[in-house]
């Protein structure tokens, strides 16, 4: 199930009244809601998007989904696809979780993500890195530059100490067990679920060691763009951040749109920024030499 906003009849859906208590009147209604769409809600084919990015094939599209406040999403993606991430309305959290789709035991790792670019925040160029050395997703466009490698996910607590609540199904629903919903449909559990990154909303720490959220809202339409490295699993959360200041629950919509791409190429000015990047790209082409 996903959070998603008040649903518009498709154009010459019959309007009806039916007795959903019984299962005629049920079917009934359901089928009349054939066509419906909504304002969260993947598009199927993805292709039949009605943006599709600049100058991309509708053949090549892979995903095409806005992700509703409080929603989530998930996506086995092949190597060398591109994802772009909006923020539309300027207060999005996109929570990230990545896998290696072939072996999801490997997953991305924040702390070696961090530690191995000697950098802990993202931005343009950098790589988010597995814990078996290689290199699951790069940062290929940046036009947010606030994100957050440090503080997680939000978790049921948190909310409820927030908002009064912090249940999967009520108003206040938390990342993790989104996360937790996302992960079940690849027959992964809550043990599955690692620390995540957090793009759109940032935190800086200070010289002193406190956590700065930099939560906005922004100026809507902020873009980030990954490309997956290897083959695999990405999911979304997006709720508010967990260190979000503001009394209300407030997060708005997160646009998802994939592509197929070439693998990344030798000479690709990411792959060759940094030794330590060049040796976690060596170790993905060393993976598919099979």
């Amino acid at each position: 199930m996903r959070t998603a906003g008040p649903a518009r009849p498709a154009q010459g859906a019959p309007e009806m009244t039916t007795n959903t208590a019984d299962p005629y009147g049920a079917q009934a209604h359901a089928r009349a809601m054939a066509g419906t769409k909504v304002e969260s809600m993947p598009t199927l084919p993805p292709w039949e998007a009605e943006a599709l990015p600049a100058g991309v094939a509708p053949q090549d599209m892979l995903w095409a989904e806005t992700i509703a406040p409080g929603g989530y999403g998930a996506k086995r993606l092949s190597r060398g696809a591109r994802v772009r991430l909006t923020d539309l309305q300027g207060d999005a959290c996109a929570s990230v979780l990545v896998f290696n789709a072939e072996c999801p035991v490997e997953r991305l790792n924040v702390a070696d993500t961090v530690k191995v670019q000697w950098n802990a925040y993202l931005g343009e160029g950098r790589l988010l890195l597995s814990d078996m050395g290689r290199v699951l997703m790069s940062l290929v466009e940046d036009g947010a530059a606030t994100h957050d490698a440090f503080c997680g996910a939000s978790n049921r607590a948190s909310n409820a100490r927030k908002y009064g609540e912090g249940d999967n199904w009520g108003p206040h629903p938390n990342a993790r067990d989104r996360f937790a919903l996302a992960v079940a449909k690849f027959g992964l559990g809550r043990k599955d679920i690692h620390p995540c990154i957090n793009l759109f909303k940032g935190v800086r720490i200070a010289s002193d060691g406190a956590v700065q959220p930099h939560v906005g809202p922004f100026a809507p339409g902020r873009t980030v763009t990954l490309r997956a490295e290897m083959e695999v699993i990405l999911v979304l959360a997006n709720c508010p951040h967990v260190a979000d200041p503001r009394p209300d629950y407030r997060v708005t919509p997160l646009r998802v749109d994939a592509w197929r791409g070439p693998v990344t190429a030798e000479d690709d000015p990411i792959r060759n920024a940094t030794p330590e990047g060049q040796r976690a790209f060596l170790n993905v082409e060393d993976y598919y030499r099979r």
